[in-house]
């Protein structure tokens, strides 16, 4: 109890002291409870003031998660000496039913398909030091009428081997059309709305955290993605298909008529010019090369880093490459590669919310509620790191389950020590709250060091 008020009092600033109250009786519920996951759930493990009807009222409250997300970083995780990246991803959640808000069909990687349930976009910052990401903001993903027409057009068009004549233009320009820069091209709603909450999370902390690169992945990796993040002042860097048309920039003589030429030769992947290559290793039968060039893309406005992992099998001379690029041409291929691997870091959020703090378990299905869920899973990974953090001065291997069991225990002797006649002996007092609080966990709390 100590360590969850210690962490949540530089929430003072943003939060009433009534939702203060109540948001601490739900941590410590989710912090002892087992099972999922859920408001009937955090009111069986709830102690005075935490009746389903108190917890019910604070899910339909409006709270300000992005900007508890920020203090609680800030006050806790913060390290001004390191280098903050900005991680983007989806995350989807299944749901069953028709009435939850939001409720659609999203692809989920781990199915691998369409599955019905709910979508959020969520960002965060990675540290390059403590090579972790922690929560910044968290959005839910609503499909309008417009995006499921689309996304049916786009169905249509790759199962239509030859467009309907009517649809069937001739080549070239059409005629009283103009050339349209590469920069000024509308953004899609969902980019719009990627851009907003980044422009929001940069004006909230920017004078504490500047910040320099957004991580995305394969998804975003085309031009209006890059539009995007340039209009936000922010270097992208993410992944592009294997296929990609890459070229090299023209550096010939000028021909003598028409415009100039930009485009070279086109890339072959499978014969990469040898003055890109950076590095060599090999591993078994695997041969790792490492490519680095500036190349020109004719859907993109500007020059890309493009850093190239191309890898071999000697045995069976079978290859692969993947494709990493970034608008910052001054990045080494070592720190491009550094920079995309730290993505993945949200995934870990990712995996923590929904198996720890029900992400994957909530039933709110109004649209407050909802967002109240989901907010407060992924408002949970800051806050159970910060409490990781102060309790690994003298566990250092404690983890997320420990930290569960040790609330969990505490709880078992407060009930216990409520219904005894007297308070035990002090030494056997030590040795039952020592005995219970490690039952459960995963790994054995480490014996305190004796002073010298």
């Amino acid at each position: 109890m100590p360590a969850i008020v210690a962490v949540l009092a530089c929430l003072k600033p943003a939060l009433p002291s009534v939702v203060r109250r109540q948001l601490t009786v739900i941590i410590l519920s989710m912090l002892t409870m087992t099972g999922r996951v859920t408001m009937a759930g955090m009111a069986r493990w709830s102690g005075r003031g935490g009746s389903y009807r108190t917890i019910q009222r604070f899910f339909q409250t409006g709270v300000p998660w992005a900007s508890m997300c920020w203090l609680v970083f800030r006050h806790h995780h913060h390290r001004p000496d390191s280098v903050y990246l900005l991680a983007g991803d989806e995350t989807v959640v299944t749901k069953a039913g028709k009435h939850t808000h939001g409720v659609d069909r999203f692809f989920s990687s781990i199915y691998g398909a369409p599955v019905p349930g709910l979508a959020f976009f969520a960002l965060a910052l990675v540290s390059v030091a403590e090579r972790r990401a922690f929560p910044m903001a968290i959005e839910q993903v609503i499909r309008t009428p417009a995006d499921k027409a689309a996304t049916k057009a786009k169905a249509v068009a790759r199962t239509t081997a030859t467009p309907p004549a009517a649809e069937r233009r001739r080549p070239g320009r059409p005629k009283g059309s103009r050339t349209r820069p590469k920069t000024d091209r509308p953004l899609s709603p969902e980019l719009q709305r990627i851009g907003a909450m980044i422009g929001t999370l940069q004006q909230r902390i920017a004078p504490v955290v500047p910040l320099t690169y957004l991580l995305l992945d394969g998804y975003f990796g085309h031009a209006a993605a890059l539009q995007m993040a340039r209009a936000q002042n922010l270097h992208l860097i993410s992944k592009l298909r294997a296929d990609a048309a890459l070229f090299i920039p023209y550096t010939g003589p000028y021909a003598g008529r028409g415009p100039h030429q930009i485009y070279g030769d086109k890339l072959d992947y499978r014969a990469l010019p040898p003055t890109a290559l950076q590095t060599t290793t090999s591993v078994g039968s695997i041969t790792t090369r490492i490519f680095q060039v500036q190349v020109l893309h004719k859907a993109f406005p500007q020059p890309l880093n493009v850093v190239i992992i191309h890898k071999t099998n000697v045995q069976t001379g079978k290859q692969a490459h993947v494709i990493l690029f970034s608008s910052d041409l001054d990045l080494s291929a070592a720190t491009v590669i550094d920079y995309y691997s730290l993505r993945f870091q949200i995934e870990f959020n990712f995996r923590d919310a929904k198996q720890h703090w029900g992400l994957e378990d909530f039933m709110n299905r109004t649209p407050t509620a909802v967002t109240n869920a989901a907010n407060l899973s992924l408002f949970m990974v800051t806050v159970a790191a910060a409490v990781i953090a102060d309790q690994r001065v003298d566990d250092p291997t404690i983890s997320i389950l420990d930290l569960k069991a040790e609330y969990r225990g505490q709880k078992y002797i407060d009930v216990v020590l409520k219904l005894l006649p007297q308070n035990p002996d002090p030494v056997l007092f030590r040795e039952l709250v020592s005995t219970v609080t490690s039952l459960g966990r995963i790994h054995p709390r480490q014996p305190a060091a004796s002073p010298p």
